[in-house]
């Protein structure tokens, strides 16, 4: 790769401008790069991010471009596809986006890219298996935002139930993003505590768990009721994963990743937490889960795998 570090965006939308606006903050890039199938509001897009250059400590350079950009850049980020309207499920979308995306994933491979894919497109578990079926790359080079929101958003509501810094709650979102994502509680610490027992000792409802997982997976429905879209939080956890990944910082992140066998499934994407590095996902780590969590695991496989082989045949066409 090269040592500028070059990043592309597909899709100009809210949730992809929210990413770059973000980017364009805390620095850290060095060429941007908007592609859109409107090309006048990829140009309008850079500009405007261009002109607030002279106000903002970055150097970043910010042009719109075509799939050819790919080639030589480090990251190829896809927010491009159809929104999510009020009242529909993330699954909804999947055959329509499914042939935007691997649309989009024929380009970016005949573009001789080589770098590392990061899918923000919903549903995002199945369109990060489309781009990685599509464009036959190392399962490494794919990542897909997965729980990663879901992930921020509870750490976000814990910490405001127990009056503890996010950053001192170490917590994970599993499975799809979507309904049948689930909270390992076992897993979730507050410091060096487990929640459960932090709770416990400071004689707090352990009921309110539920309230808050659920406030978790109705969040997105909730915001899209009062304001038609999501995208700033999906933008600085875009920011956060891209960052991480330059930086080969080693970040546990909970992303959409492929499943070699981990948590006993395999050939499909689901948000569980990875070591990220300069090479993309360098490890899946597996979390121990009791009966339970593990129930809820293969409940969420189960719907993510009948949804792919619905769409196996469009892949493969």
């Amino acid at each position: 790769m090269d040592e500028k570090r070059k990043v592309v965006l597909i899709g100009t939308g809210m949730v992809g401008m929210s990413m770059a606006y973000s980017l364009l903050n805390t620095g850290g890039i060095d060429e941007l790069v908007l592609v859109d199938i409107d090309d006048e509001k990829a140009k309008g897009e850079a500009m405007d991010l261009s002109h607030g250059l002279p106000y903002n400590f970055s150097k970043m350079k910010i042009y719109n471009g075509t799939y050819a950009d790919c080639k030589n850049s480090d990251i190829v980020v896809i927010c491009a596809g159809a929104n999510q309207k009020e009242g529909q499920t993330r699954l909804e979308l999947t055959m329509i986006n499914t042939k935007i995306i691997k649309d989009i994933a024929l380009k970016i491979k005949e573009s001789g890219f080589s770098g590392i894919v990061i899918v923000a497109s919903n549903p995002v578990d199945i369109l990060s298996y489309v781009v990685y079926k599509v464009m036959d790359i190392d399962k490494s080079k794919v990542i897909g935002t997965g729980t990663l929101l879901d992930t921020a958003r509870m750490r976000f509501l814990l910490s405001e139930y127990l009056q503890v810094s996010s950053d001192d709650i170490e917590a994970y979102v599993l499975g799809e993003h979507g309904d049948s994502s689930f909270i390992s509680w076992m897993n979730t610490y507050v410091g060096c505590k487990s929640v459960v027992e932090y709770i416990d000792e400071k004689n707090l409802d352990m009921n309110d768990l539920n309230d808050i997982y659920e406030d978790v997976k109705n969040a997105a429905y909730e915001i899209i009721e009062r304001k038609k879209a999501t995208y700033y939080g999906i933008g600085l956890a875009l920011n956060k994963l891209i960052q991480s990944i330059f930086n080969d910082s080693h970040k546990i992140l909970c992303v959409s990743a492929y499943l070699d066998h981990e948590y006993n499934h395999d050939d499909i994407y689901m948000g569980v937490p990875c070591v990220i590095n300069r090479e993309g996902v360098k490890e899946v780590i597996q979390i121990p889960l009791n009966d339970m969590d593990q129930n809820k695991f293969d409940k969420s496989y189960s719907i993510l795998k009948a949804i792919k082989l619905d769409i196996k045949k469009e892949i493969s066409k």
